[in-house]
C-alpha cells in the first residue's frame, strides 16, 4: 500500500459497495476510503472460488468507480505487504501509514465482524465511529420492536406491514389485487422446451482476469472452479443483468419460480441476489421496478408480488431474525441431527439425480435457486439427520450471494428446522414425490420415484417416513403435520420395519 496522508479513514467492506453507505455520508466529505481484501475473510468458511472472485473483482472496480467521483482510496490487495490476516490488521496498518485519527466504517452484517468491530474504540486508539447500515429497510430496533410479545413471528405479518411501510402494491390501504400473496399460483411445474432466456453474462475485463490468477494461486483446495466466470462485477452491469431479468423472465417468474429442469439451470430467476447482497444494486429500487412492470401491463402480479416479498418480505425477515436470535444461533441443534454432511456435497458424485444435478450445478455456478437449496441440498440434509451447523457452513461456503445474516435463518431455521421452529411453523419435509412433480430429475434417477421400497426406491420415500418417525417426540403434536402422523398410526408393523431397514441400510453407505 502507498504511502498516503488521510485525517479520516472510512472503511468499506466488501458487501457494503454503495456509495452512498452510511459511513460515507457520516464522514467529511475530504475522508479517504479503504478497502482491504483480508486473508480472514476468505476462509473463515472456505469459500466458492467464484465467490471469492466475484467479491474481489466487485471490490477492485467499486473502488475505481470511487476514484473516478473524485474520491480518494486506499486499496489494501490480498497479497500487499506486510500480510493482513484479519480486518483489525488491515485497518491498523492502514491507520498507521497514513495517520489518520478518525475511523468510519458502516456495522458488518455478521456477528464474527460485528464483534471485530465493536473492539476498535479501545484497538485502534483513534475516534471509531460505527454507523447502522440503513440499506435495509427495517432497522434491527424496529423488527425488535415488531418481534416482542409476539408468540409467533411469521413472516407473513411482517410482509404485509413493510408492504404498508413502503407502500409496495397498494391501493391506499389494501393490497393490490385483494390478495397480499399469491404464491399458490407459483408452484407450476416447468416444460424443456419452454422457451427461456438465459441470465446475462459479461466477459471478464482485465481487473478480473488479474483476480482469477489470484484465486487460482491462493484458493486451488476451495470448492468450485473460478472457470466460465460470468458475473456482472460493476454496478452499471449489475444495473443490466437486472434490466434483462425485468424484460426477458419476470414476466413468467411467478408461475416457474419453483420449478427445476436438468438442462435449464436458471429458469427464469434474477440471479441478482448476488449483486444486491454484495451493495451493486439497491433492493428497494429493484422492487419499484418490478413494481412498474406490473403496474405498465408488461408483468403479471403473482409475478410481481413474488419477487417483491422475496426481498421486501423474505430477505428483511431473515435478516431481523438473525440478529434477534444471537451469534449462537448457528449451533442450534433441536432435533439432535449429528450426521456428518455426506461427502458428495462436495463432489456432486450420486446417484440420486436431483442431489447431482443440484450440486454439480452449485460446484460450477456458486448458485443454485432456492428451491433448489431447500428441497433438494437441505430436504435431503433434514431427513438423513445431518448436523445443522454442517449443512450451515457449506451453504455459506458455496454460494455466491450467502451471508451469514441471510444464510443462517435459511438454514438453520427454515431448511433444517433446528431452530424446533422458531422461524418455520414445521419442518420442510417431503417425499420424493414432490420433486418428481416440481422437475424433471426423476426420469433420468437410477432410482424410482414411484416405488416406496427396495433397493431401487427413491430414498427421499423411505426417509421421509424414517425422519417424521424418529422425531415422533419432537414433531408428533405439531398441528401442520398431523395427516402424516395419522397415517403412521394406522402403518403396520411391517412396513415400519420395510422403512426402517430400507433407511438403515441407505444412511450407513452414506458413511
Amino acid at each position: 500500500m502507498a504511502k498516503v496522508k488521510a485525517d479520516t479513514l472510512v472503511l468499506i467492506l466488501g458487501d457494503q459497495l454503495t456509495p452512498e453507505i452510511a459511513a460515507c455520508r457520516a464522514a467529511p466529505t475530504d475522508a479517504t476510503l479503504l478497502i482491504c481484501e483480508v486473508a480472514s475473510e476468505t476462509t473463515y468458511v472456505r469459500h466458492h472460488k467464484k465467490k471469492i472472485a466475484f467479491l474481489f473483482s466487485a471490490m477492485r472496480h467499486f473502488a475505481e468507480e470511487m476514484r473516478t467521483s473524485g474520491k480518494k482510496v486506499i486499496y489494501r490487495k490480498l497479497d500487499d505487504a506486510p500480510a493482513a490476516t484479519t480486518m483489525t490488521d488491515a485497518v491498523s496498518h492502514a491507520i498507521r501509514k497514513t495517520g489518520a485519527t478518525a475511523l468510519y466504517a458502516t456495522r458488518a452484517g455478521e456477528w464474527r465482524l460485528v464483534h471485530e468491530m465493536e473492539e476498535w474504540p479501545k484497538k485502534l486508539g483513534i475516534d471509531v465511529h460505527l454507523h447502522d447500515d440503513d440499506r435495509f429497510l427495517c432497522p434491527r430496533e424496529e423488527f425488535e420492536r415488531w418481534a416482542e410479545d409476539r408468540k409467533s413471528l411469521r413472516m407473513e405479518y411482517f410482509y404485509r406491514d413493510m408492504r404498508r411501510r413502503t407502500g409496495l402494491l397498494m391501493d391506499g390501504d389494501h393490497p393490490v389485487g385483494g390478495r397480499w400473496n399469491f404464491d399458490a399460483e407459483n408452484r407450476k411445474p416447468a416444460e424443456a422446451d419452454l422457451l427461456m432466456p438465459d441470465v446475462a453474462r459479461f466477459e471478464p475485463d482485465a481487473i478480473t482476469r488479474d483476480v482469477l490468477d489470484l484465486v487460482r494461486e491462493n484458493f486451488a483446495d476451495h470448492i468450485g472452479s473460478s472457470d466460465n466466470f460470468w458475473f456482472a462485477v460493476t454496478r452499471a452491469d449489475a444495473q443490466k443483468a437486472f434490466q434483462h431479468f425485468l424484460r426477458e423472465a419476470l414476466p413468467w417468474f411467478g408461475d416457474f419460480q419453483d420449478a427445476m429442469l436438468r438442462e435449464k439451470r436458471f429458469l427464469y430467476h434474477s440471479v441478482c441476489s448476488i449483486y444486491m447482497n454484495c451493495g451493486l444494486l439497491d433492493p428497494l429500487a429493484m422492487c419499484r421496478a418490478a413494481e412498474t412492470e406490473y403496474r405498465e401491463g408488461r408483468a403479471p402480479l403473482n409475478a410481481v408480488e413474488g419477487f417483491i416479498r422475496q426481498i421486501i418480505g423474505w430477505r428483511e425477515y431473515v435478516r431481523g431474525i438473525y440478529f434477534l436470535r444471537g451469534p449462537d444461533y448457528t449451533r442450534e441443534n433441536r432435533l439432535q441431527a449429528m450426521r456428518p454432511l455426506p461427502s458428495f456435497y462436495w463432489t456432486g458424485e450420486t446417484e440420486m439425480e436431483c442431489l447431482r444435478c443440484a450440486i454439480t450445478q452449485t460446484i460450477e455456478e456458486a448458485y443454485a435457486h432456492h428451491i433448489q437449496r431447500l428441497m433438494v441440498t437441505g430436504l435431503f440434509a433434514l431427513l438423513a439427520g445431518v448436523d445443522p451447523h454442517e449443512t450451515h457452513v457449506w451453504y455459506l461456503e458455496v454460494y455466491a450471494d450467502a451471508y451469514e445474516w441471510v444464510e443462517a435463518p435459511n438454514t438453520i431455521g427454515m431448511s433444517q428446522f433446528a431452530d424446533g421452529g422458531y422461524l418455520a411453523s414445521k419442518p420442510y419435509a417431503a417425499s420424493g414425490a414432490y420433486i418428481d412433480r416440481m422437475s424433471d430429475y426423476c426420469g433420468a434417477c437410477v432410482y424410482r420415484v414411484k416405488h416406496k421400497a427396495g433397493l431401487r426406491a427413491c430414498p427421499f420415500n423411505y426417509l421421509y417416513w424414517d425422519f417424521l418417525i424418529r422425531n415422533g417426540e419432537r414433531l408428533s403434536r405439531n398441528p401442520r403435520l398431523a395427516q402424516p402422523y395419522r397415517l403412521i398410526t394406522k402403518m403396520s408393523d411391517a412396513r415400519r420395519r420395510e422403512i426402517a431397514e430400507d433407511s438403515a441400510r441407505f444412511l450407513s453407505a452414506l458413511s
